[in-house]
């Protein structure tokens, strides 16, 4: 098997977030299947190589360069079009086309979805990120009635639904970095999510959404959002509630009443299994062996399936239009 390098602008800093800890964690999923290593690009650190030094190298044949940062992909995909390259999608939107040339693996089925209509020709593989076996529910004393994670949340809910809430219940509302989140999850009977408004400002989707899940998995009950990837699991009405439903007074409803009867969530074993590390090593391993017969394959084979372009599509439907008219006023 090929090694692989993982692409990141840097591990420290300004580049510290979810998705860099979610790269990290696929990183150290890999390291169980082949060898796997970091490789940064905008900032040269300790103990890491740098891109522009690896590609100084004469034979990278051996090589899979995984590219995943949204705002960098088209820039490296350019910069890295003579070599093997993997483009690991955890949100859609952004503003760039691939070649059939770079296979895809998406987070999320909502991903693949978009991938598979923006870039038919290429090979596209499903991998969901991991939920630590951490995440489970501890039985101990719930004292957090409602619990927010400030960052992506919404207007609606830190400014209009949380202090309708405040005076009917204990809703801790978490505005810094939590050390121990399964604890946390573990503390609280309800978790709010409403992330739709802040993608919606970035331009791009939710790739995934982890911290619904890991709170469902811990025994919370859910009212969230159910935008991009949220809705390759949550299934209002049988594992979470809708939050931003019609009315205000209508979601303070629901959630005090959920908080009268409340108990723990009930997430069945095999959904969650999907996103548990045995699941995805299994995947893994599948995907990389198709990759590297596909990088072999490559190496004497060009591309030969018509690109499915704009012009492409106009022409065709201008030869639909033409077909139908030609039916109506031509067929004898």
């Amino acid at each position: 098997m090929r090694k692989l390098y993982f692409l990141l602008p840097g591990t420290n800093g300004k580049f510290v977030c979810g998705g860099l800890f979610a790269e990290l964690k696929t990183l150290t999923l890999t390291q169980q299947v082949c060898s796997a290593t970091i490789v940064t690009y905008r900032q040269r650190e300790e103990g890491h190589l740098f891109l522009d030094d690896v590609l100084q190298e004469t034979n990278l044949d051996d090589v899979i360069f995984v590219i995943s940062w949204g705002f960098d992909v088209g820039k490296l995909s350019a910069k890295l079009k003579p070599y093997n390259v993997v483009y690991h999608a955890h949100s859609a939107g952004y503003d760039f086309t691939l070649p059939a040339s770079i296979p895809i693996i998406t987070v999320s089925r909502n991903t693949m979805g978009y991938w598979g209509q923006k870039s038919p020709h290429a090979l596209i593989y499903y991998l969901p990120n991991q939920i630590s076996n951490d995440f489970h529910n501890l039985h101990i004393e719930r004292d957090i009635d409602v619990l927010v994670l400030a960052r992506k949340s919404s207007e609606y809910l830190i400014q209009e639904l949380i202090p309708a809430l405040q005076p009917h219940c204990n809703v801790e509302v978490i505005k810094s970095y939590i050390d121990d989140i399964p604890k946390l999850f573990n503390r609280t009977k309800i978790y709010l999510y409403d992330s739709a408004e802040y993608w919606a400002m970035q331009g791009v989707t939710e790739g995934f959404g982890l911290q619904p899940m890991e709170a469902i998995a811990c025994g919370c009950r859910i009212f969230s959002s159910v935008n991009g990837g949220l809705s390759d699991y949550l299934d209002p009405g049988f594992n979470c509630d809708k939050i931003a439903g019609y009315s205000k007074e209508y979601d303070v409803q629901r959630i005090l009443k959920l908080l009268d009867s409340w108990t723990p969530s009930t997430m069945p074993k095999e959904l969650l299994a999907e996103y548990r590390e045995e699941n995805i090593i299994q995947r893994l391993r599948v995907i990389l062996e198709e990759l590297n017969l596909f990088f072999d394959h490559k190496k004497s084979h060009s591309c030969n399936i018509k690109d499915l372009t704009r012009i492409g599509i106009a022409k065709l439907r201008i030869q639909r239009i033409f077909s139908k008219l030609k039916q109506k006023y031509f067929h004898t």
